[in-house]
């Protein structure tokens, strides 16, 4: 017993001898922008600045586990979207935090000296916060569909929800601890509000007080009824970050003699 006792230590701490951890930590900076009810499918449409920092665990040469938080704003106007006469706009700012896995096409190692570029994708899963505004009021709070009145029984949304966040980037290692990004990832909300738009009007629009702003939130043309299409119901809102970012390599808790293909090309 004390033989395999002995025997399982050393071999544990040979293996924790040979063990690094490599953490790739920096920043994050692009642009972000939506697609909902009043932006179908135009991709990049009333783009703002977005920021954010993130930091990457490397697995291997092929797979990373990445973290990061982001900021953005969302915005969209159906009177630049599309020829509706609703009249219908929000602005909200978006705080996402995910967690994905990112795929690199080759072998690639910030510093290693086998491909100094990559191709990858990612997938994961993310949380978010956000607050749609129109002129300065915020939407959620009023209830533009009726939810602070229970109208056929809505209440109001959550002012946070989930997402799925997917994409496509390129790697290149400028040196042996930095590493330049750039990608397009897309998330996929579970919620329909990013927009507070989804289903129907409840006031009457020839019966709304123009003096009062939060009537004419609902219905900024006041020429709908009670129950006439407002959004869709069916189909959930998207939110994207595009951009670049940079990062510096950390090495932690001892070297390991890695193949040559991932030495670094500096010591």
């Amino acid at each position: 017993m004390k033989k395999r006792f002995l025997t399982l230590t050393l071999a544990l701490f040979g293996m924790t001898a040979f063990t690094q951890t490599t953490l790739e930590v920096g920043m994050f900076g692009g642009l972000s922008y939506y697609l909902g009810d009043l932006n179908p499918g135009l991709h990049f449409m009333n783009s703002r600045p977005a920021y954010g920092v993130l930091a990457r665990y490397i697995i291997d040469s092929r797979w990373v586990i990445k973290a990061n938080g982001y900021r953005g704003t969302v915005r969209s106007d159906d009177r630049m979207a599309s020829a509706s006469m609703k009249g219908l706009k929000f602005e909200s700012k978006v705080t996402d935090i995910s967690l994905t896995c990112e795929f690199n096409f080759y072998d690639y190692f910030t510093g290693g000296r086998r491909h100094s570029l990559t191709p990858y994708i990612f997938g994961g899963l993310g949380f978010f916060l956000y607050n749609p505004k129109a002129d300065g009021v915020n939407l959620r709070s009023i209830g533009t569909e009726g939810q602070q009145v229970g109208f056929e029984g809505r209440k109001p949304y959550k002012a946070y929800s989930f997402s799925v966040p997917f994409g496509i980037g390129i790697k290149y290692s400028l040196n042996s601890r930095l590493c330049f990004s750039a990608e397009w990832g897309l998330r996929k909300t579970f919620t329909d509000y990013l927009d507070d738009i989804s289903t129907t009007y409840y006031l009457d629009g020839s019966q709304i007080d123009p003096a009062n702003v939060d009537q004419v939130l609902s219905d900024p043309s006041m020429l709908h009824k009670p129950r006439q299409e407002r959004g869709n119901p069916t189909t959930n809102d998207w939110y994207n970050f595009t951009g670049v970012s940079l990062t510096y390599k950390f090495t932690m808790f001892g070297k390991r003699k890695c193949p040559d293909q991932w030495r670094s090309k500096v010591d």
